[in-house]
């Protein structure tokens, strides 16, 4: 496969910096035949997605590997996306070894409000997290606990913090506390699903899998309006075989009812629905188009259309979602990542693809919700090995890989690469 053709097998919007973010991968059946392209959640998830192949593998009852195949699940920047995958990677590995045998914030749920003594700690610590500064956010709100350790909103941005740095234990166990201390908040029992989700993921863990689907249930259940937490739930019995909470027909319900809080929220969890449940790509990409068509006034849907055009490898289309996203919001970093995928996927113009790559790595945050530094240190690599810039692509596919050790492709063409070079 050149690397032209490879363009169509787009790098995966991984937990880039953190190399066990989907141990749920079980690699007991062979691999299929052509990676393809096809979140994030998930889930963003943000963000991960391989596409119509290993879903329509699925859907014949083959065995496929769990990484090429059902990595294409999830289309969306929402954080939660990418961690029902690593969990579905695990379930459908042990089905295929027996049978030869979406927003950083997420929700807007009243929270109990804080001490005044605490205000000021937690001021500067949202401050910290906005900034990607998670570490030095962590410190002060591990200080503001010693001073009251049964605020709940402390304990529930210290879980945020610990969930950024991957810290999952550490993010569920705030988020327990968040939830003992106010059991009536849709939000943190869905950022405890979350987290929950990411254990699962690492320790193969069927219990906790079945955790997750109960916490999102219940956010749910405690605030109906709580639209990211219908689209986790939803998501979720999409993606997650039976035995783990899987329900293809309470997902559908959850559709409607995210369709009745918001028209466009309504259209992209449908258009997943269409893709991975009824394994209709065409008519999933018509509904993205029609989204597009309407002209939201919020940003985050356009990425999460753009992503999922990005791993078709559809840059006409990729390029307008990008217009509507530099509509919204012209300086948003993200549009350097999906600028430069797209200006690769066109072969139009490889050195500003180059610039544009190099500069997101660089200089965009970490974010559980945005591309992760992996995937555009991939594509980057790519850009540069079509420039003929061996070196430097051997370079990026290294820092991709020593990032998250498990990205496939980028073993396969930094292998490539270094014995073409001997």
């Amino acid at each position: 496969m050149n690397l032209r053709d490879a363009a169509h097998s787009a790098p995966t919007p991984s937990r880039a910096s953190h190399p066990s973010s989907n141990l749920f991968r079980m690699n007991t059946c062979k691999s299929v035949s052509k990676q393809r392209t096809l979140t994030t959640f998930r889930m963003n998830t943000y963000e991960k997605h391989r596409g119509v192949g290993g879903a329509a593998s699925l859907a014949r009852g083959a065995c496929p590997d769990p990484v090429g195949a059902l990595r294409g699940v999830l289309l969306t920047s929402h954080p939660m996306r990418m961690r029902i995958l690593g969990m579905t990677f695990f379930f459908v590995s042990l089905f295929c070894a027996a049978a030869p045998l979406s927003p950083a914030f997420a929700g807007t749920n009243r929270v109990q409000a804080s001490a005044p003594d605490d205000a000021a700690d937690l001021r500067a610590a949202k401050e910290s997290f906005d900034a990607s500064d998670y570490v030095s956010a962590t410190k002060t709100l591990q200080a503001a606990l010693e001073k009251s350790a049964d605020d709940p909103e402390i304990h529930f941005w210290r879980g945020r913090c610990s969930y950024e740095l991957f810290d999952f234990n550490s993010a569920a166990a705030s988020f327990e506390r968040a939830v003992q201390l106010q059991p009536k908040s849709s939000l943190y029992h869905q950022w405890l699903g979350r987290a929950y989700s990411e254990k699962a993921d690492r320790e193969h863990s069927l219990s906790l899998a079945r955790k997750v689907k109960k916490e999102f249930q219940t956010a749910v259940h405690l605030d109906p309006s709580n639209m990211s937490a219908h689209r986790d739930l939803a998501e979720y019995e999409m993606d997650a075989p039976w035995i783990a909470g899987g329900d293809k027909d309470d997902a559908r319900k959850q559709v409607e009812a995210i369709s009745i809080l918001d028209p466009i929220e309504g259209s992209l969890a449908r258009a997943m629905y269409v893709f991975h449940v009824e394994k209709k790509p065409a008519q999933a990409e018509e509904i993205y188009r029609q989204v597009l068509q309407q002209k939201p006034q919020r940003i985050q849907p356009y990425f999460e259309i753009a992503r999922f055009f990005q791993h078709h490898g559809r840059p006409a289309d990729l390029e307008l979602a990008i217009q509507g996203a530099a509509a919204i919001d012209p300086a948003d970093p993200r549009l350097d990542y999906f600028r430069g995928v797209a200006k690769f996927l066109e072969n139009t113009d490889l050195p500003g693809a180059e610039r544009l790559l190099a500069h997101y790595v660089s200089s965009a945050p970490q974010r559980s919700d945005w591309p992760f530094r992996a995937d555009a240190l991939e594509w980057l690599g790519r850009t540069l090995e079509a420039e003929g810039k061996r070196a430097e692509a051997i370079a990026q596919y290294r820092e991709a890989l020593r990032l998250d050790p498990r990205r496939k492709f980028a073993h396969e063409r930094l292998s490539k690469l270094e014995k073409s070079s001997d």
